[in-house]
Parts: structure tokens; C-alpha cells; sequence
């Protein structure tokens, strides 16, 4: 290449590179929608660990990268509202959390990619084609909560040997909640225990769930819901007036009053779910990013609502348990 023409293609290029850099700075970033199903404050660890981690892989909140919240507050009749609003916004990617706000979001859309978190049965509830190949616009983190329930009653029985009937509070019009009710009351009724279901579909059904109960039960299972969730201090204050052993399946239930949890880390479930939200906005798809499953589940203890009840936790409990509050 002769001089002249090397200096004038120099030239046109060195022009061209401020319009380049210019077009990508005025780009949108990316936008990710995120459906909470229950509330900002409960699910604080949950969102601040998944932006966290994004923010780790190079996504900066309000910079980088937009994330526009939704919280249904344990209320699932808002998600399908939710879903439709982002998928209007023509979000990049939506995440979600548990079975009924990623129903919402597959219903909502087949084309933007769906990232959920905490789904105990992705398979039977019609999300993705298999765990290894989800096909379609939709993978994430499957939570397993079905699969634990008997282990949280044996732990709990450990604590309260002697268990007549379990009192499981529900919201049964969540169809994986269903069969955590089952498996509990198959896992009970191994240990000659009887079940009492307590079917709460609203806030103001706990408290009244709680009257109905009235003293007959020995303990409470609370399953893995949104709207208990939500409403996690109201529960701690009920079991403790009524003086029932409690299990739960996640961790902050613990913190927040309740006695035992056994289950996957949440915060940590978010956090990996950012790494998939990454991949998606690099260029994957979800049809070909297999479903995770927990790669650790935690026994907590809270001792001080053990005092509460007047329980001794037994050492080998103690021994096994992964975080013991004082």
C-alpha cells in the first residue's frame, strides 16, 4: 500500500472511532426483570446477593446494567400483572422466584429468557423439557423442597420426640406446596405422627389459621411459600404465644424468630443465578443451560427460641447444625 492511501484509510478510520465510541455509549444497557414474589425486605439478602454477584461479573446497577423490582408481597395474584408489564418493557432477561411467579413469566412470554430461582419441581410444573437440556426460553435453580421435607421432620423430631400431631401451615393453591404437604404427611406418618394441614391462602388467614389450631397440635411445619415469607415475624410471634417447636425450610425464617430450618442457601441460589443471567446477556441460551440444583443444604438452629419454648436442643443436632444462633 502506497503512503498516501495508507495515511488516508488512517485518517478515515480515526474518524470513524469517536462515532463508534459514541453509538456504544449512548446504547441502552441491558434491562433485567425481577418478580419477588413475597417483599423488598424479606428478600433483601436474596436481591442484594444476586446484584452483588453481577456486579462481581462486570453488570453495574443503574451504569451497566437497569433492574426493574417487582414485589407481589406474598400476593400471587399481582404476578401475572407483573410479568406482562416487564415482558411490555422488553426486558433482556426476567428473574424469578419460586413455582408461581416463573409459571407467570413463561406464560407472559416464549421469547425473552426467564432465570428462576427456588423452583422445587421445574420438570413436573411445565417449565423446562428436562434438567440437562430445558429447552425453551426458561432454566434456573431448582430448590429440592419436596425432596427434603422428610429430613425437616426428622430433625424436628429429634427436637420433639414426642410428637402426636404436626400442624403444617400451607398455602395449598401453590401446586408444588401441594406435594410438600404430602411428603411431610408420608415422612410424619413413618413416626406414628399425625398431620394437621393448615391451609392459608391470604395474610389475614394465618392468625385465624393459628385460633382454629387451638393448643392441638405438639409442633408446626411451615412450608416453603411466598406469602409465609412475607409474613415471617407474624408467624415467629404466633409460635412463640403458642408455644410450638417450629421447622422451616429457609434460613431468614430462622433469624427472624422460628426455631429450625433445613434447606438450600438462598443468598446463595441468587448469586449463582447472576452467573446465568450473565451467560444469557453474553450470548447463551437458555435451552442450553442446564438447570442447577443446591449444592448444600443448611441445618440452622435458633437457641434462643429453643430457651423460649423451654427445649433442650440435642447435642448431636447441635453438632450437625451448620449456624447455631445464640
Amino acid at each position: 500500500m502506497r503512503r498516501r492511501e495508507f495515511i488516508t484509510l488512517l485518517g478515515s478510520a480515526a474518524a470513524a472511532w469517536p462515532l463508534t465510541a459514541r453509538a456504544q455509549s449512548s446504547a441502552k444497557p441491558p434491562i433485567i426483570g425481577y418478580i419477588g414474589p413475597a417483599g423488598a425486605s424479606s428478600e433483601s439478602l436474596w436481591s442484594a446477593a444476586f446484584a452483588r454477584r453481577l456486579r462481581e461479573l462486570g453488570w453495574i446497577e443503574r451504569s451497566s446494567i437497569e433492574i426493574e423490582y417487582r414485589w407481589a408481597d406474598g400476593t400471587a395474584e399481582r404476578l401475572s400483572e407483573f410479568a406482562a408489564d416487564l415482558v411490555r418493557l422488553k426486558v433482556n432477561v426476567i428473574l424469578t422466584g419460586a413455582t408461581p411467579a416463573t409459571i407467570a413469566a413463561k406464560r407472559a412470554t416464549a421469547v425473552i429468557p426467564i432465570v428462576f430461582v427456588g423452583v422445587s419441581d421445574p420438570i413436573g410444573s411445565g417449565l423446562v423439557a428436562s434438567l440437562a437440556r430445558p429447552g425453551g426460553n426458561v432454566t434456573g435453580l431448582s430448590i429440592q423442597n419436596v425432596d427434603t421435607a422428610s429430613k425437616r421432620v426428622e430433625f424436628l423430631h429429634d427436637v420433639v420426640p414426642n410428637i402426636r400431631r404436626l400442624a403444617v401451615l400451607a398455602n395449598e393453591s401453590n401446586p408444588v406446596i401441594k406435594r410438600e404437604v404430602e411428603a411431610v404427611q408420608a415422612a410424619a406418618h413413618a413416626l406414628g405422627v399425625e398431620v394437621a394441614p393448615l391451609d392459608v391462602r391470604r395474610a389475614d388467614d394465618i392468625a385465624a389459621a393459628f385460633a382454629a389450631l387451638d393448643g392441638r397440635a405438639d409442633a408446626l411445619y411451615v412450608t416453603a411459600d411466598p406469602l409465609l415469607s412475607n409474613n415471617t415475624i407474624t408467624i415467629s410471634a404466633l409460635t412463640l404465644n403458642a408455644r410450638l417447636p417450629n421447622m422451616h425450610s429457609i434460613r431468614e425464617e430462622v433469624v427472624s424468630g422460628g426455631l429450625l430450618s433445613y434447606g438450600a442457601s438462598f443468598p446463595d441460589m441468587f448469586r449463582r443465578a447472576a452467573e446465568l443471567v450473565d451467560k444469557i446477556l453474553r450470548g447463551a441460551k437458555p435451552a442450553d443451560i442446564p438447570v442447577e440444583q443446591p449444592t448444600k443444604f443448611d441445618l440452622v438452629v435458633n437457641l434462643k427460641t429453643a430457651k423460649a419454648l423451654g427445649l433442650t436442643v440435642p447435642d448431636k443436632l447441635l453438632a450437625l447444625a451448620d449456624e447455631v444462633i445464640e
